[in-house]
Protein backbone atom coordinates (compact mmCIF):
# COMPACT_ATOMS: atom_id res chain seq x y z
CA UNK A 1 0.00 0.00 0.00
CA UNK A 2 1.39 3.40 -0.57
CA UNK A 3 -0.73 5.16 2.09
CA UNK A 4 1.37 5.91 4.67
CA UNK A 5 -1.20 8.08 7.34
CA UNK A 6 -1.83 5.27 9.92
CA UNK A 7 -5.88 4.19 9.77
CA UNK A 8 -7.09 3.78 13.31
CA UNK A 9 -9.47 0.80 14.44
CA UNK A 10 -11.32 0.80 17.36
CA UNK A 11 -13.28 -2.18 18.28
CA UNK A 12 -15.58 -2.40 21.33
CA UNK A 13 -17.68 -4.37 23.68
CA UNK A 14 -20.82 -3.75 25.55
CA UNK A 15 -20.75 -4.38 29.30
CA UNK A 16 -17.73 -7.13 29.29
CA UNK A 17 -15.82 -7.99 32.73
CA UNK A 18 -11.99 -6.60 32.29
CA UNK A 19 -11.38 -10.41 32.95
CA UNK A 20 -13.04 -12.27 30.22
CA UNK A 21 -10.09 -12.90 28.22
CA UNK A 22 -9.22 -16.18 28.13
CA UNK A 23 -5.15 -14.74 28.43
CA UNK A 24 -6.88 -14.09 31.96
CA UNK A 25 -9.20 -16.14 32.48
CA UNK A 26 -8.86 -20.16 32.09
CA UNK A 27 -12.46 -20.46 31.97
CA UNK A 28 -13.21 -18.47 29.25
CA UNK A 29 -12.02 -18.76 25.43
CA UNK A 30 -11.07 -15.62 23.65
CA UNK A 31 -8.27 -17.27 20.87
CA UNK A 32 -8.74 -13.72 18.66
CA UNK A 33 -8.49 -11.37 21.50
CA UNK A 34 -5.42 -13.21 22.80
CA UNK A 35 -4.06 -13.19 19.57
CA UNK A 36 -4.43 -9.43 19.55
CA UNK A 37 -2.96 -9.47 22.95
CA UNK A 38 0.07 -11.81 21.91
CA UNK A 39 0.42 -9.47 19.34
CA UNK A 40 0.08 -6.12 21.50
CA UNK A 41 0.19 -4.44 24.83
CA UNK A 42 -2.47 -5.55 27.39
CA UNK A 43 -3.45 -3.06 29.65
CA UNK A 44 -4.54 -4.25 33.12
CA UNK A 45 -5.69 -0.87 34.48
CA UNK A 46 -8.00 0.65 32.43
CA UNK A 47 -11.07 2.75 33.11
CA UNK A 48 -14.19 4.06 31.71
CA UNK A 49 -15.25 7.68 32.71
CA UNK A 50 -19.08 6.61 33.52
CA UNK A 51 -20.25 2.76 34.23
CA UNK A 52 -22.96 2.91 31.46
CA UNK A 53 -23.26 3.20 27.61
CA UNK A 54 -24.28 6.93 26.62
CA UNK A 55 -21.66 9.13 28.83
CA UNK A 56 -18.78 6.43 28.21
CA UNK A 57 -19.43 6.38 24.34
CA UNK A 58 -20.13 10.05 24.19
CA UNK A 59 -16.64 10.20 25.82
CA UNK A 60 -15.13 7.68 23.49
CA UNK A 61 -15.87 10.56 20.57
CA UNK A 62 -15.72 13.76 22.34
CA UNK A 63 -12.55 13.24 24.78
CA UNK A 64 -14.26 14.82 27.67
CA UNK A 65 -16.16 14.05 30.51
CA UNK A 66 -19.77 13.35 30.63
CA UNK A 67 -20.26 16.71 33.36
CA UNK A 68 -17.99 18.29 30.49
CA UNK A 69 -19.92 16.73 27.10
CA UNK A 70 -23.65 17.21 28.66
CA UNK A 71 -24.71 13.58 28.32
CA UNK A 72 -24.15 12.55 31.06
CA UNK A 73 -26.84 9.60 32.20
CA UNK A 74 -28.98 7.02 30.08
CA UNK A 75 -31.92 8.81 28.99
CA UNK A 76 -30.13 11.85 28.03
CA UNK A 77 -28.14 13.04 24.13
CA UNK A 78 -24.90 13.86 23.68
CA UNK A 79 -26.45 17.22 21.75
CA UNK A 80 -24.92 17.44 18.08
CA UNK A 81 -23.15 20.97 18.85
CA UNK A 82 -20.50 19.45 20.39
CA UNK A 83 -17.46 18.27 18.90
CA UNK A 84 -16.44 15.17 18.13
CA UNK A 85 -12.88 13.39 17.15
CA UNK A 86 -14.56 12.28 13.59
CA UNK A 87 -14.82 15.94 12.56
CA UNK A 88 -10.79 16.22 13.18
CA UNK A 89 -10.69 13.06 11.36
CA UNK A 90 -12.55 14.18 8.94
CA UNK A 91 -10.78 17.62 8.73
CA UNK A 92 -7.68 15.73 7.98
CA UNK A 93 -8.79 13.40 4.97
CA UNK A 94 -9.49 10.28 6.71
CA UNK A 95 -12.67 8.37 6.36
CA UNK A 96 -14.82 7.83 9.15
CA UNK A 97 -17.12 5.13 10.04
CA UNK A 98 -19.37 3.49 12.58
CA UNK A 99 -20.83 0.15 12.62
CA UNK A 100 -23.11 -1.22 15.02
CA UNK A 101 -23.90 0.29 18.70
CA UNK A 102 -24.06 4.26 18.85
CA UNK A 103 -26.29 5.14 21.95
CA UNK A 104 -25.81 8.96 22.07
CA UNK A 105 -29.48 9.33 21.90
CA UNK A 106 -31.88 8.68 24.17
CA UNK A 107 -35.00 5.77 23.49
CA UNK A 108 -37.98 8.23 23.91
CA UNK A 109 -38.29 12.32 22.60
CA UNK A 110 -39.32 14.61 24.90
CA UNK A 111 -39.96 18.30 25.58
CA UNK A 112 -38.15 18.94 22.17
CA UNK A 113 -35.16 16.74 22.52
CA UNK A 114 -35.24 14.80 19.26
CA UNK A 115 -33.43 11.17 19.09
CA UNK A 116 -32.73 9.24 16.06
CA UNK A 117 -32.27 6.73 17.95
CA UNK A 118 -35.79 6.43 19.14
CA UNK A 119 -39.08 4.85 18.45
CA UNK A 120 -40.49 4.70 16.04
CA UNK A 121 -38.05 6.11 13.61
CA UNK A 122 -35.74 3.73 14.27
CA UNK A 123 -38.26 1.10 13.31
CA UNK A 124 -38.83 3.09 9.70
CA UNK A 125 -36.84 1.48 7.96
CA UNK A 126 -37.46 3.44 4.54
CA UNK A 127 -35.46 6.05 6.48
CA UNK A 128 -32.55 4.34 7.47
CA UNK A 129 -32.56 2.62 3.75
CA UNK A 130 -31.57 6.37 2.79
CA UNK A 131 -29.51 7.32 5.71
CA UNK A 132 -25.82 6.64 6.23
CA UNK A 133 -24.66 10.15 8.50
CA UNK A 134 -23.21 12.09 8.45
CA UNK A 135 -23.79 11.33 12.18
CA UNK A 136 -21.60 13.21 15.03
CA UNK A 137 -18.39 13.19 12.77
CA UNK A 138 -18.88 9.84 11.24
CA UNK A 139 -19.51 10.38 7.16
CA UNK A 140 -20.57 6.84 7.50
CA UNK A 141 -22.93 5.24 9.76
CA UNK A 142 -24.82 1.87 9.17
CA UNK A 143 -27.02 1.50 13.29
CA UNK A 144 -28.84 -0.26 15.94
CA UNK A 145 -30.10 -0.33 19.19
CA UNK A 146 -31.17 -3.61 20.57
CA UNK A 147 -29.20 -5.99 22.62
CA UNK A 148 -30.30 -9.83 21.64
CA UNK A 149 -33.80 -9.81 21.19
CA UNK A 150 -34.75 -6.20 22.49
CA UNK A 151 -38.36 -5.18 21.15
CA UNK A 152 -36.47 -1.69 19.79
CA UNK A 153 -34.93 -3.44 16.73
CA UNK A 154 -34.64 -1.72 13.30
CA UNK A 155 -32.41 0.58 11.66
CA UNK A 156 -29.43 -0.81 9.37
CA UNK A 157 -29.35 -4.19 11.21
CA UNK A 158 -33.20 -4.88 10.33
CA UNK A 159 -32.40 -3.81 6.66
CA UNK A 160 -29.42 -6.10 6.76
CA UNK A 161 -31.33 -9.06 7.50
CA UNK A 162 -34.10 -8.42 5.11
CA UNK A 163 -31.64 -8.26 2.33
CA UNK A 164 -29.89 -11.50 3.16
CA UNK A 165 -33.08 -13.56 2.88
CA UNK A 166 -34.61 -13.15 6.70
CA UNK A 167 -37.99 -11.59 5.65
CA UNK A 168 -39.59 -13.53 8.83
CA UNK A 169 -36.49 -11.49 11.33
CA UNK A 170 -39.69 -9.87 13.96
CA UNK A 171 -39.91 -13.89 14.81
CA UNK A 172 -36.90 -13.79 16.44
CA UNK A 173 -37.50 -10.27 18.47
CA UNK A 174 -40.14 -9.35 21.46
CA UNK A 175 -43.01 -7.71 21.06
CA UNK A 176 -44.08 -5.16 20.30
CA UNK A 177 -41.61 -5.41 16.92
CA UNK A 178 -41.78 -9.13 17.25
CA UNK A 179 -44.01 -12.00 18.46
CA UNK A 180 -41.38 -14.29 20.49
CA UNK A 181 -41.48 -14.02 24.28
CA UNK A 182 -40.52 -17.66 25.17
CA UNK A 183 -36.27 -17.03 24.42
CA UNK A 184 -34.35 -17.60 27.68
CA UNK A 185 -30.52 -18.26 27.18
CA UNK A 186 -30.94 -19.67 23.74
CA UNK A 187 -31.51 -17.42 20.89
CA UNK A 188 -33.42 -18.95 18.53
CA UNK A 189 -32.41 -16.88 15.40
CA UNK A 190 -29.51 -18.24 13.37
CA UNK A 191 -26.25 -17.07 13.60
CA UNK A 192 -26.08 -16.24 10.27
CA UNK A 193 -28.39 -13.31 10.76
CA UNK A 194 -26.80 -12.57 14.15
CA UNK A 195 -25.45 -8.89 14.65
CA UNK A 196 -21.79 -9.83 15.37
CA UNK A 197 -21.70 -11.04 12.07
CA UNK A 198 -23.85 -8.11 10.60
CA UNK A 199 -20.73 -5.85 12.36
CA UNK A 200 -18.10 -7.94 10.56
CA UNK A 201 -19.52 -7.94 7.18
CA UNK A 202 -20.32 -4.19 7.25
CA UNK A 203 -16.77 -3.12 8.70
CA UNK A 204 -14.75 -5.32 6.40
CA UNK A 205 -17.05 -4.07 3.35
CA UNK A 206 -15.57 -0.72 4.37
CA UNK A 207 -12.45 -1.32 5.10
CA UNK A 208 -12.23 -2.84 1.46
CA UNK A 209 -12.96 -0.20 -0.28
CA UNK A 210 -10.77 2.28 1.62
CA UNK A 211 -7.89 -0.31 0.73
CA UNK A 212 -9.26 0.06 -3.22
CA UNK A 213 -9.20 3.67 -2.93
CA UNK A 214 -6.16 4.19 -0.69
CA UNK A 215 -8.18 5.97 1.64
CA UNK A 216 -6.37 6.48 5.29
CA UNK A 217 -9.64 5.77 7.65
CA UNK A 218 -10.83 5.74 11.42
CA UNK A 219 -13.47 2.93 11.78
CA UNK A 220 -15.36 2.27 14.73
CA UNK A 221 -16.87 -1.17 14.93
CA UNK A 222 -18.91 -1.45 17.85
CA UNK A 223 -20.52 -4.89 18.78
CA UNK A 224 -23.69 -5.21 21.53
CA UNK A 225 -22.57 -8.50 23.16
CA UNK A 226 -22.36 -9.23 26.15
CA UNK A 227 -24.61 -6.91 27.36
CA UNK A 228 -27.60 -9.15 29.00
CA UNK A 229 -29.99 -10.23 28.47
CA UNK A 230 -28.02 -13.94 28.60
CA UNK A 231 -29.12 -14.89 24.91
CA UNK A 232 -26.63 -16.89 22.17
CA UNK A 233 -27.69 -18.74 19.41
CA UNK A 234 -26.94 -22.43 19.02
CA UNK A 235 -24.61 -24.10 19.40
CA UNK A 236 -23.25 -21.77 21.45
CA UNK A 237 -25.60 -21.60 24.19
CA UNK A 238 -24.46 -25.35 25.32
CA UNK A 239 -20.69 -24.28 24.57
CA UNK A 240 -19.62 -23.73 28.46
CA UNK A 241 -20.71 -26.49 31.19
CA UNK A 242 -22.61 -23.90 34.00
CA UNK A 243 -21.46 -26.51 36.56
CA UNK A 244 -17.69 -25.89 35.71
CA UNK A 245 -17.84 -22.37 36.07
CA UNK A 246 -16.79 -20.20 39.17
CA UNK A 247 -19.80 -18.37 40.63
CA UNK A 248 -18.73 -15.02 42.39
CA UNK A 249 -20.57 -14.30 45.66
CA UNK A 250 -20.54 -11.65 48.04
CA UNK A 251 -18.21 -12.12 51.33
CA UNK A 252 -20.77 -12.35 54.60
CA UNK A 253 -20.95 -8.81 55.89
CA UNK A 254 -18.84 -7.07 53.56
CA UNK A 255 -21.35 -4.70 52.77
CA UNK A 256 -21.66 -3.28 56.48
CA UNK A 257 -19.43 -0.72 56.20
CA UNK A 258 -20.47 0.75 53.00
CA UNK A 259 -23.13 2.64 51.79
CA UNK A 260 -26.87 2.25 52.44
CA UNK A 261 -28.08 1.16 49.16
CA UNK A 262 -24.90 -1.09 48.75
CA UNK A 263 -26.60 -3.04 51.78
CA UNK A 264 -30.05 -2.64 50.31
CA UNK A 265 -29.19 -4.98 47.31
CA UNK A 266 -28.89 -7.71 49.63
CA UNK A 267 -32.34 -7.57 50.54
CA UNK A 268 -35.73 -9.66 49.48
CA UNK A 269 -37.35 -6.19 48.82
CA UNK A 270 -35.17 -2.87 49.25
CA UNK A 271 -36.87 0.33 48.83
CA UNK A 272 -35.42 2.33 46.84
CA UNK A 273 -38.06 5.20 46.60
CA UNK A 274 -35.40 7.77 48.27
CA UNK A 275 -33.23 7.60 44.93
CA UNK A 276 -36.04 7.84 42.89
CA UNK A 277 -37.04 11.62 43.09
CA UNK A 278 -37.16 11.92 39.71
CA UNK A 279 -39.22 9.81 38.60
CA UNK A 280 -36.83 7.86 36.78
CA UNK A 281 -35.22 4.30 38.21
CA UNK A 282 -31.59 4.03 38.75
CA UNK A 283 -29.88 0.97 36.99
CA UNK A 284 -28.90 -1.02 39.81
CA UNK A 285 -31.28 -0.02 42.49
CA UNK A 286 -32.90 -3.41 43.15
CA UNK A 287 -32.05 -6.93 44.96
CA UNK A 288 -29.72 -8.25 43.87
CA UNK A 289 -30.44 -11.74 45.64
CA UNK A 290 -29.59 -14.41 42.98
CA UNK A 291 -29.96 -18.32 43.08
CA UNK A 292 -26.13 -19.71 42.68
CA UNK A 293 -27.86 -22.21 39.72
CA UNK A 294 -29.35 -19.66 37.72
CA UNK A 295 -26.30 -17.36 37.94
CA UNK A 296 -24.05 -20.12 36.95
CA UNK A 297 -26.37 -20.64 34.02
CA UNK A 298 -26.06 -17.24 32.77
CA UNK A 299 -22.16 -17.11 33.25
CA UNK A 300 -22.09 -19.84 30.87
CA UNK A 301 -24.37 -17.75 28.77
CA UNK A 302 -22.90 -14.58 29.33
CA UNK A 303 -18.82 -16.18 28.34
CA UNK A 304 -20.61 -17.63 25.14
CA UNK A 305 -21.65 -14.71 24.07
CA UNK A 306 -18.15 -12.98 24.65
CA UNK A 307 -16.40 -16.15 22.76
CA UNK A 308 -19.13 -15.79 19.68
CA UNK A 309 -18.41 -11.86 19.57
CA UNK A 310 -14.66 -13.21 19.67
CA UNK A 311 -15.30 -15.28 16.23
CA UNK A 312 -16.38 -11.97 14.47
CA UNK A 313 -13.46 -9.51 16.31
CA UNK A 314 -11.13 -12.69 14.15
CA UNK A 315 -13.14 -12.23 10.68
CA UNK A 316 -12.29 -8.60 11.19
CA UNK A 317 -9.03 -8.47 12.03
CA UNK A 318 -8.05 -11.73 9.33
CA UNK A 319 -9.74 -9.03 6.95
CA UNK A 320 -7.42 -6.16 7.85
CA UNK A 321 -4.54 -8.80 7.54
CA UNK A 322 -5.78 -9.52 4.26
CA UNK A 323 -6.10 -5.98 2.44
CA UNK A 324 -2.40 -5.54 3.78
CA UNK A 325 -3.74 -2.87 6.21
CA UNK A 326 -2.79 -4.68 9.92
CA UNK A 327 1.18 -2.97 9.45
CA UNK A 328 -0.41 0.71 9.42
CA UNK A 329 -2.99 0.37 11.79
CA UNK A 330 -3.78 0.78 15.06
CA UNK A 331 -6.46 -1.55 16.84
CA UNK A 332 -7.59 -0.87 20.40
CA UNK A 333 -10.03 -3.38 21.52
CA UNK A 334 -12.11 -2.34 24.73
CA UNK A 335 -15.43 -1.84 26.52
CA UNK A 336 -18.02 0.76 27.11
CA UNK A 337 -18.01 -0.51 31.24
CA UNK A 338 -18.00 -3.53 32.55
CA UNK A 339 -20.54 -6.01 34.33
CA UNK A 340 -21.25 -7.75 37.74
CA UNK A 341 -22.12 -11.85 37.72
CA UNK A 342 -22.34 -12.11 41.38
CA UNK A 343 -18.98 -10.22 42.04
CA UNK A 344 -20.03 -8.68 45.74
CA UNK A 345 -23.37 -10.01 45.57
CA UNK A 346 -23.93 -8.13 42.53
CA UNK A 347 -25.28 -8.43 39.37
CA UNK A 348 -25.19 -6.19 35.79
CA UNK A 349 -24.31 -2.88 36.86
CA UNK A 350 -25.31 0.63 38.95
CA UNK A 351 -23.72 2.88 41.48
CA UNK A 352 -21.17 0.94 43.00
CA UNK A 353 -17.88 1.58 41.63
CA UNK A 354 -16.11 -1.92 42.62
CA UNK A 355 -13.31 -2.43 39.66
CA UNK A 356 -15.67 -4.53 37.87
CA UNK A 357 -17.88 -2.15 36.57
CA UNK A 358 -15.71 0.18 36.09
CA UNK A 359 -12.37 -1.11 34.57
CA UNK A 360 -12.55 -2.86 31.30
CA UNK A 361 -10.47 -5.19 28.73
CA UNK A 362 -7.87 -2.48 26.70
CA UNK A 363 -5.43 -4.01 24.14
CA UNK A 364 -3.44 -1.98 21.85
CA UNK A 365 -1.73 -3.00 18.70
CA UNK A 366 0.19 -1.78 15.81
CA UNK A 367 2.91 -3.73 13.94
CA UNK A 368 6.15 -2.02 14.77
CA UNK A 369 5.34 0.47 17.55
CA UNK A 370 3.40 -1.70 20.52
CA UNK A 371 5.68 -3.89 22.47
CA UNK A 372 4.59 -7.68 21.51
CA UNK A 373 3.06 -9.50 24.26
CA UNK A 374 3.66 -6.85 26.73
CA UNK A 375 1.50 -6.19 29.79
CA UNK A 376 1.02 -2.80 31.54
CA UNK A 377 -0.07 -1.57 34.17
CA UNK A 378 -0.08 1.82 33.67
CA UNK A 379 -3.19 3.93 34.01
CA UNK A 380 -5.48 4.33 31.02
CA UNK A 381 -9.03 5.81 30.46
CA UNK A 382 -11.57 5.86 27.51
CA UNK A 383 -11.19 9.74 27.70
CA UNK A 384 -8.16 9.90 26.10
CA UNK A 385 -8.94 7.55 23.20
CA UNK A 386 -10.02 10.58 21.33
CA UNK A 387 -6.53 12.42 21.63
CA UNK A 388 -4.35 9.58 21.63
CA UNK A 389 -5.69 8.42 18.16
CA UNK A 390 -5.38 11.84 16.86
CA UNK A 391 -1.53 12.17 17.97
CA UNK A 392 -1.27 8.76 16.45
CA UNK A 393 -1.82 10.47 13.43
CA UNK A 394 -0.39 13.50 13.73
CA UNK A 395 -3.53 15.19 13.88
CA UNK A 396 -3.65 18.11 16.41
CA UNK A 397 -5.97 17.72 19.28
CA UNK A 398 -8.95 20.64 20.17
CA UNK A 399 -8.75 22.20 22.57
CA UNK A 400 -12.43 21.29 23.95
CA UNK A 401 -10.34 17.38 24.60
CA UNK A 402 -9.88 17.15 28.02
CA UNK A 403 -8.28 13.69 27.88
CA UNK A 404 -4.61 12.94 27.54
CA UNK A 405 -1.95 11.91 25.17
CA UNK A 406 -1.59 8.09 25.67
CA UNK A 407 0.35 7.28 22.33
CA UNK A 408 3.95 7.12 24.24
CA UNK A 409 2.27 4.84 26.66
CA UNK A 410 1.02 2.31 24.15
CA UNK A 411 4.07 2.10 21.82
CA UNK A 412 6.06 1.41 25.21
CA UNK A 413 8.13 5.03 24.83
CA UNK A 414 6.57 6.36 28.07
CA UNK A 415 5.90 4.43 31.25
CA UNK A 416 2.91 6.69 32.05
CA UNK A 417 0.80 9.25 31.15
CA UNK A 418 -1.41 9.89 33.91
CA UNK A 419 -1.19 9.42 37.92
CA UNK A 420 -4.87 8.96 38.13
CA UNK A 421 -8.58 8.46 36.86
CA UNK A 422 -11.43 9.98 37.74
CA UNK A 423 -14.66 8.04 36.77
CA UNK A 424 -18.10 9.94 37.33
CA UNK A 425 -21.61 8.50 37.93
CA UNK A 426 -24.53 11.14 37.61
CA UNK A 427 -28.61 10.57 37.88
CA UNK A 428 -30.26 13.89 38.12
CA UNK A 429 -31.93 14.83 40.13
CA UNK A 430 -31.75 11.88 42.36
CA UNK A 431 -29.68 11.68 45.06
CA UNK A 432 -27.12 9.47 43.21
CA UNK A 433 -24.10 11.34 42.64
CA UNK A 434 -20.36 9.72 42.79
CA UNK A 435 -17.37 10.40 41.69
CA UNK A 436 -14.58 8.35 42.28
CA UNK A 437 -10.75 9.18 42.37
CA UNK A 438 -8.33 6.16 41.75
CA UNK A 439 -4.34 6.06 41.61
CA UNK A 440 -1.57 3.73 41.67
CA UNK A 441 -2.85 2.59 44.76
CA UNK A 442 -6.26 3.73 46.53
CA UNK A 443 -9.65 4.35 45.30
CA UNK A 444 -11.81 6.78 46.86
CA UNK A 445 -15.92 7.48 46.49
CA UNK A 446 -17.52 10.55 47.19
CA UNK A 447 -20.90 11.14 47.18
CA UNK A 448 -22.77 14.55 46.52
CA UNK A 449 -24.03 15.99 50.11
CA UNK A 450 -23.44 12.72 51.68
CA UNK A 451 -21.39 11.93 54.74
CA UNK A 452 -20.33 8.48 53.56
CA UNK A 453 -17.98 6.75 51.02
CA UNK A 454 -15.69 4.50 49.77
CA UNK A 455 -12.13 4.00 50.15
CA UNK A 456 -10.18 0.71 49.24
CA UNK A 457 -6.28 0.23 49.40
CA UNK A 458 -6.07 -1.79 46.43
CA UNK A 459 -2.93 -3.23 46.75
CA UNK A 460 -4.01 -4.58 50.35
CA UNK A 461 -7.05 -5.41 49.22
CA UNK A 462 -7.37 -6.22 45.85
CA UNK A 463 -11.11 -8.14 46.17
CA UNK A 464 -12.07 -4.50 47.62
CA UNK A 465 -14.18 -5.98 51.12
CA UNK A 466 -12.99 -3.73 53.38
CA UNK A 467 -14.07 -0.39 52.87
CA UNK A 468 -12.06 2.10 55.05
CA UNK A 469 -14.05 5.23 55.00
CA UNK A 470 -14.48 5.40 58.46
CA UNK A 471 -11.58 4.16 59.77
CA UNK A 472 -10.02 6.50 61.98
CA UNK A 473 -6.45 5.34 61.41
CA UNK A 474 -7.22 6.38 57.83
CA UNK A 475 -8.45 9.83 58.12
CA UNK A 476 -5.29 11.80 56.90
CA UNK A 477 -4.87 9.75 53.71
CA UNK A 478 -8.57 10.03 53.01
CA UNK A 479 -8.49 13.92 53.21
CA UNK A 480 -5.31 13.80 51.00
CA UNK A 481 -7.37 11.76 48.35
CA UNK A 482 -10.43 14.39 48.61
CA UNK A 483 -7.78 16.95 47.98
CA UNK A 484 -6.40 15.22 45.39
CA UNK A 485 -10.04 14.39 43.77
CA UNK A 486 -10.40 18.53 43.46
CA UNK A 487 -6.86 18.66 42.06
CA UNK A 488 -8.02 16.53 39.70
CA UNK A 489 -11.43 18.01 39.06
CA UNK A 490 -9.36 21.47 38.77
CA UNK A 491 -7.12 19.95 35.96
CA UNK A 492 -9.73 17.97 33.86
CA UNK A 493 -10.85 21.65 32.73
CA UNK A 494 -10.75 22.26 29.31
CA UNK A 495 -8.54 25.22 27.36
CA UNK A 496 -10.67 25.54 24.27
CA UNK A 497 -7.79 28.25 23.22
CA UNK A 498 -4.73 29.18 24.32
CA UNK A 499 -3.97 32.56 25.87
CA UNK A 500 -2.85 34.84 23.32
CA UNK A 501 -3.18 38.41 24.96
CA UNK A 502 -2.45 39.83 28.56
CA UNK A 503 -6.14 41.86 27.85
Amino acid sequence: MSQERPNILLITSDQQHWNTLGCLNSEIETPNLDRLAEQGTLFNRAYVPNPTCTPTRASIITGMYPSQHGAYSLGTKLMEDVHTVGEDFSDAGYQTALVGKAHFQPLRERDGYSSLESYPIMQDLDFWRGFNGPFYGFEHVELARNHVDEAHVGQHYAIWMEENGLDNWRDYFRPPTGNNRSQRHKWLIPEEFHYDRWIAERSNALMSEYAKNDDPFFLWASFFDPHPAYLVPEPWDTMYDPAALTVPTALPGEHDRNPPHFQMTQQRKPDFSPWRESGQGIHGMRSHLFDKEAMAKNIAVYYAMTTLMDKYIGVILDKLEALGLAENTLVLFTSDHGHFYGQHGLIAKGPFHYEDLIKVPYIVRMPGRTPAGSRSEALQTLVDLAPSFLSVCGIETPGTMTGVDQSAVWFGEADSARDHVVVENRHEPTTIHVKTYVNARYKLTVYYQQTYGELFDLEADPCETNNLWDDPSYSALKAELIQRLLFAEMGKEPLRMPRISGA
